[in-house]
């Protein structure tokens, strides 16, 4: 199996509790398509770089997946379809990090 840092960009309209249900969604996708899921991290809102689909801000959510090479077509198929998904992109990796990503770790900064 391949490992994926798989980051997914919903609409800003979308509540957190709303945006969690969806990250759980495309755990179900992946444990579905023969994958597991290490980690799950929540960016939180964040301001785009343009306007993409009328939207300024989206959710940031990003999954560590452990998934078979052929089944990741399937998932990128699946978030192409969602509506709610503004785009997505899927990183191979050698091995998944423990450590909390640098976005993880930049939030913590700022609270601090």
């Amino acid at each position: 199996m391949a490992y994926y840092e798989s980051v997914l960009v919903f609409r800003q309209d979308l509540t957190e509790p709303q945006v969690k249900e969806k990250a759980a969604k495309y755990a179900d996708i992946v444990r579905e398509l023969g994958g597991d899921v290490k980690s799950t991290e929540f960016w939180g809102l964040k301001n785009l770089a343009y306007i993409i689909r009328k939207n300024r801000k989206a959710h940031y959510v990003m999954l560590n997946i452990d998934l078979p090479g052929d089944k990741l077509a399937e998932y990128e198929r699946r978030a192409r379809i969602d509506e709610d998904v503004i785009r997505f992109l899927n990183v191979r990796v050698d091995e998944l990090s423990d450590a909390p990503s640098i976005m993880m770790k930049k939030n913590t900064e700022e609270a601090e």
